[in-house]
């Protein structure tokens, strides 16, 4: 018996080890759980007007934006892409997500939306977009974005709480991805929070798939694991810029040349500088 009490100890070990990091990721899930901070109202409401300020300058004709050199919407202060039917693209879908959490929050969305066949976009083209964009239907969506701006913010934050236990599951070292991840939402708060929740809406959390270029993605976890392997004394927000500076660099040297993605380089890191001047104030 005596040489298998070894090998019984490393199957211990795993087993706990696998027990917390399994503990860690389902308590993240809530929004009210102690290990991750709860968002006050003040807070909620002071990320939701820099996300808005961060896709629109806050202005509100560019709740209904198709943006040059796009073949998709954006819609909403997350600026949140809608498809066209059988559109496929190399990014992750979020406008019709919106929608169903507009009705799981009991939210009548406008009629002329919720009469359409399907959740697909009914515009086929940029230039069919923008000769629609003072009718009366443009109109009222633009309304209705401005009037439930606070049920876009609750849809972006419970995006970031739900994030953590896929990033775990696709992290090359899950232990490490969720401490990284519970220490930044703890750090010189809100700047820590606020810099998951609008990389989560502006790049995604890095898990899917089809988000890629050359084989490497440019989510949260793609920032995180970068973040992990060259992490130094430095200010941990201070340090997630730097990182996610890295990975859209990369992303835009891998990106296809007729996407011309160096254009938006520049507004990209403006973006994210907008982290360290949250932790400054």
């Amino acid at each position: 018996m005596i040489p298998l009490l070894p090998t019984l100890s490393k199957i211990a070990k795993s087993l706990i080890a696998g027990l917390s990091i399994a503990l860690a990721v389902t308590c993240c899930q809530s929004p009210s759980n102690s290990v991750l901070p709860t968002l006050s109202k003040y807070e909620s409401e002071w990320i939701g007007k820099q996300i808005f300020r961060n896709e629109c300058n806050l202005k509100i004709e560019c709740l209904t934006s198709w943006n040059e050199g796009e073949t998709f919407p954006s819609l909403g202060i997350g600026h949140f892409i809608w498809f066209r039917a059988n559109q496929q693209e190399s990014f992750v879908e979020s406008f019709p997500q919106l929608l169903q959490f507009y009705r799981a929050q009991e939210i009548a969305i406008p009629e002329w939306i919720a009469n359409l066949p399907s959740q697909d976009s009914p515009w086929n083209s940029r230039e069919e977009f923008l000769q629609d964009i003072d009718s009366p239907p443009m109109r009222e969506l633009r309304d209705f974005l401005l009037n439930t701006q606070s049920t876009q913010v609750q849809f972006i934050v419970n995006r970031m709480q739900k994030s953590l236990p896929q990033l775990a599951h696709n992290a090359n070292d899950p232990d490490a991805i969720t401490a990284l991840f519970i220490e930044l939402a703890s750090s010189q708060r809100p700047a820590g929070l606020y810099a998951l929740i609008d990389y989560i809406n502006f790049k995604g959390e890095g898990v899917a798939r089809q988000e890629r270029y050359e084989g490497e993605g440019w989510g949260l976890l793609q920032v995180l694991e970068h973040l992990h392997k060259n992490r130094n004394e430095d200010d941990l927000v201070v340090q997630f810029v730097a990182s996610a500076s890295h990975v859209l660099a990369r992303r835009v040297q891998n990106s296809p040349p007729e996407r011309n993605e160096q254009q938006w380089l520049n507004g990209w890191n403006n973006r994210l500088a907008t982290y360290s001047s949250a932790a400054d104030q």
